[in-house]
């Protein structure tokens, strides 16, 4: 009888333990009834009792919560736009879908090289001796 109290009060103290570190991780939007120190308050003075009520009546379910949605997938907020900021909305984004279309037009052109054919039109005067070793010092080899 004594092992069967001792397994028992030990259950109870792991039963415990994990209600309250369950009560203290939980988003306080996921607390039912009353707030989250008042839950914890709940669990830490019952502790077989409060641990009970925690998970039968405080703990919200994963599915009550708030599921944020951005603006364009909200119906309601769609609902709400009028047919004129759709159009304007509309005629915005295609301005903007030629702007790009315009610079990847300009960006997949080729760069021109520069058209130096005689050394003497050559920013630096085109000194004889010097190649491609421009702005070094020592000499080349």
């Amino acid at each position: 009888m004594a092992r069967l109290l001792l397994i028992l009060a030990f259950v109870a103290v792991l039963f415990w333990v994990y209600t309250i570190v369950d009560c203290a991780v939980q988003p306080p939007s996921r607390h039912r009834g009353v707030s989250k120190p008042a839950w914890m308050a709940i669990v830490i003075l019952l502790p077989v009792l409060g641990g009970i009520l925690w998970f039968l009546i405080g703990r919200g379910r994963a599915s009550q919560t708030v599921v944020r949605r951005a603006p364009d997938d909200d119906p309601e907020f769609l609902g709400r736009m009028t047919a004129s900021a759709r159009a304007e909305q509309d005629e915005r984004i295609r301005r903007l879908e030629e702007e790009l279309a315009q610079l990847d037009a300009d960006a997949d052109e080729p760069p021109r090289p520069p058209r130096t054919t005689d050394p003497g039109d050559a920013p630096d005067g085109g000194k004889p001796g010097d190649d491609d070793t421009r702005g070094q010092r020592g000499t080349v080899g």
